[in-house]
């Protein structure tokens, strides 16, 4: 698991894998959590039952279809057994105010963005990819929230880093279409450039009040102890989850 000291309400819990203490084999070794990236499927459901009961969580895990869009569940009024034998919900997020299930999201360089108000009574967990962070998933998880933005708190996971990941001109001028700000997070590269996903979550996140943010400032891509879709193309999945106790 990866391990931070930041503060969290006490009715919320929180919690980041990284590529170990698992079941499965190379090149998904070994804590790699996701269904669709050619693991043996008992290996990955014991690595789903291992975190669970390594968290002791008591709510079942609500895993998403992930697309790198922008839909966001509201699982408030879902129950695992109305879910049970149903493909994952196609969403990049989801958001809940009840302790019935607890929420996972999972990358491999995206940025996981988990979310809860201070009060300890709602949460959200985010895929945010730069397709969908640019399109706003990170809004519409936000939006979700009942009562002041100011009061909701941030934890950004590890991701692909500053450094590592290059794109193209065509997504800086996506996010500079959406907030010219956006260019401070881009540096130049050669003929692309050097995106800061973390950097462009925190700007969307202060545009709408947000200031109470974490950031693991983690990169998948260079750090060997987590999964890495850029780097190795075959690879696992890590989790970032968050849940109400009670």
């Amino acid at each position: 698991m990866y391990k931070a000291s930041w503060p969290v309400p006490d009715n919320v819990g929180i919690a980041m894998t990284n590529r170990h203490g698992g079941v499965s084999k190379s090149p998904f070794d070994s804590l790699n959590l996701g269904l669709h990236v050619g693991d043996e499927m008992s290996d990955v459901l014991a690595n789903r039952v291992l975190i669970q009961q390594q968290l002791c969580l008591s709510a079942p895990l609500l895993w998403l279809d992930q697309v790198h869009g922008t839909e966001i569940i509201d699982c408030s009024h879902l129950s695992a057994a109305s879910l049970a034998n149903k493909l994952p919900p196609k969403a990049d997020g989801s958001y809940t105010s009840s302790p019935h299930l607890s929420l996972a999201i999972m990358t491999a360089d995206c940025l996981p963005v988990l979310l809860c108000n201070k009060e300890g009574t709602q949460v959200a967990a985010v895929h945010a990819g730069w397709r969908g962070l640019c399109d706003g998933v990170i809004e519409a998880a936000v939006n979700k929230f009942s009562g002041e933005k100011a009061d909701i708190m941030a934890y950004l996971g590890p991701a692909i880093g500053p450094e590592a990941f290059e794109v193209g001109a065509e997504v800086k001028q996506q996010f500079e279409q959406h907030d010219t700000n956006a260019s401070k997070y881009f540096a130049p590269h050669g003929a692309k450039y050097l995106a800061d996903l973390s950097g462009l979550a925190k700007l969307r996140l202060s545009t709408m009040g947000i200031e109470t943010v974490f950031s693991a400032d983690t990169c998948t891509f260079t750090n060997h102890d987590y999964f890495s879709y850029r780097r190795d193309q075959q690879t696992g999945r890590m989790a970032s989850l968050i849940w109400l106790k009670s």
